[in-house]
């Protein structure tokens, strides 16, 4: 579904991605794991167009990002860290918004409205402004938000962020369930959501790929299983 070769970004001087090569399909959740500026979020950046690379080429359904990026996008869903919203607005305002931009038929859009709403536990907060909304809840409303045309290729940049115990478990049974009919790649800084979400783990540092592997795979070459140790050690070996 994706085929990334050779993916190459600059900013002046300082190399964010280098030489970044990786095929994923649906049904896979990935995360992507690596220290700060690693260049995790320029890799995400250049994955749904936002960013054009520097070298390299991204295929996603065998079209070139950067040739056919109108025909992508639209199968493309992707949150940001920050988790842009217009906080003036009532969350169902927002995501009807949201659903008018994509261009749903009124069906798609009162079906995929019910169903974020539903699988995200959103109905409590639904006629509340998002300026008012907690951390966790403004979360949850921009991955439903980028979930609303379900894409094929959704893009996560720390999704849990904010979110307390029992709002991780929701978001990550969805998630999980959604990644049958889909790929699905996450950001995050916590080794829990690798080793509990996802299939397959790709590790950067210093913009490089260090790693690509499944979890398993991963804890079998730790010391005493223990993916911080092996985090610690393959990041700062390549320091």
């Amino acid at each position: 579904m994706i085929e990334v070769l050779n993916l190459s970004k600059k900013f002046g001087d300082f190399t964010a991605l280098d030489d970044i090569s990786f095929k994923a399909e649906k049904g896979e959740v990935i995360t992507l794991l690596g220290p700060n500026g690693a260049g995790k979020s320029t890799l995400m950046r250049c994955l749904c167009g936002f960013l054009v690379p520097d070298g390299g080429s991204i295929k996603i359904n065998g079209q070139n990002v950067q040739e056919k990026l109108s025909e992508v996008l639209k199968i493309v869903g992707y949150m940001p860290e920050n988790t842009p919203l217009y906080s003036e607005m009532k969350v169902a305002e927002y995501l009807d918004f949201v659903a008018e931009i994509y261009g749903l038929s009124p069906s798609e859009r009162k079906e995929n409205f019910a169903d974020v709403v539903e699988k995200l536990d959103l109905k409590s907060v639904i006629e509340q402004k998002i300026a008012t909304l907690s951390k966790g809840f403004t979360r949850r409303v921009g991955v439903a938000a980028v979930m609303l045309h379900k894409p094929k290729f959704l893009i996560l940049d720390e999704p849990t962020e904010g979110l307390d115990p029992n709002q991780k478990i929701v978001l990550r049974k969805y998630l999980k369930e959604y990644a049958k009919e889909a790929l699905v790649l996450i950001s995050t800084h916590l080794l829990e959501e690798a080793e509990l979400m996802s299939s397959r783990v790709l590790l950067l540092n210093h913009g490089k790929l260090i790693a690509d592997s499944s979890v398993a795979e991963m804890k079998r070459k730790a010391p005493d299983k223990n993916l911080s140790e092996l985090f610690y050690n393959l990041t700062n070996n390549e320091a």
